[in-house]
């Protein structure tokens, strides 16, 4: 027992050892060694290695792609003197760990605070040469391009390199877009009125049109309706003229008749006539008082 006893201590510290001896880089991750505070190597490749106990230390940086993002949008002024809000995000990595160490000791935020000063500077320059139209649509693509060129290469210098620069928004400020929206909503009240005059004007138009082609209308329906009337009477005239051409006393005598039963119509009517009067001639005598 006491010699397993023995066996056991110097395996565990062995074991113990070992363990502080090694450590794994992964895929996603560069390894800096330091020794006594100095780096003495870097592990890129994935793997396995060793390093001394209690005297060289490990510390990891991430080689993926990273991602800044404004915490609030910035503000910023164009060539009109515009203050605009713009919210960003920045795509980053690092590509040389020892001069991102130098630079930042390793520290990921202090990296991303000179790269959004870096982006700021760029994004006040760029935007103060141009109009609130260039920087929302127009020349928007321009810009992002040279941000990113521009702080691509003053991250260089620190171990770091900008992959992109993207715009997310551009906006006006709150009391600029009140302000806006207030011409915006004058100058469409302005177009409605004038829409609403020229339709008022066009509406009269229209009916003094509709009036008159009506008067037209009615004018020309009335004097072809006399016109064909005028021949109608003329037409009725003649065919009375020649019905009695043919047998006028015949028509004299239908004629008389009919005043009678218009005229006798009612017993109640009364008539004062002389008892020569021309208008019993039938009841006279049924040839009228001829031969």
């Amino acid at each position: 027992m006491k010699t397993l006893g023995n066996l056991i201590v110097p395996i565990v510290l062995a074991l113990v050892l070992l363990s502080l001896s090694i450590y794994t880089v992964d895929q996603r991750q560069i390894a800096m060694v330091f020794q006594l505070g100095e780096v003495v190597s870097i592990d890129r490749q994935p793997g396995l290695y060793f390093k001394l106990p209690l005297v060289q230390n490990i510390r990891y940086f991430d080689t993926r792609i990273l991602t800044m993002d404004a915490a609030e949008p910035e503000r910023f002024i164009t060539s009109e003197k515009k203050n605009v809000l713009v919210d960003y995000f920045v795509k980053w990595r690092i590509i040389d760990v020892k001069k991102f160490y130098v630079s930042f000791n390793g520290d990921e935020k202090r990296a991303m605070n000179r790269l959004a000063q870096t982006v700021n500077d760029g994004m006040r320059a760029e935007f103060g040469k141009r109009t609130v139209h260039d920087v929302v649509s127009g020349e928007r693509d321009t810009i992002m391009q040279q941000l990113r060129d521009k702080a691509d290469v003053d991250a260089r210098r620190f171990g770091v390199q900008v992959l992109d620069v993207r715009i997310k928004r551009v906006e006006l400020p709150a009391e600029v877009s009140e302000s806006v929206y207030r011409r915006m909503e004058a100058e469409r009240k302005r177009v409605a009125n004038e829409l609403r005059s020229t339709g008022s004007a066009e509406e009269e138009q229209i009916k003094a049109d509709a009036d008159k082609q009506r008067e037209v209308i009615i004018a020309q329906a009335y004097r072809e309706a006399q016109t064909v009337k005028g021949e109608g009477d003329a037409k009725a005239a003649a065919i009375y003229s020649a019905a009695y051409g043919k047998n006028p006393e015949f028509y004299a005598f239908y004629r008389s008749m009919q005043a009678y039963k218009a005229s006798f119509a009612d017993k109640r009517d009364v008539m004062v006539l002389q008892p020569n009067s021309e208008f019993f001639r039938y009841i006279k005598s049924p040839r009228g008082g001829g031969k």
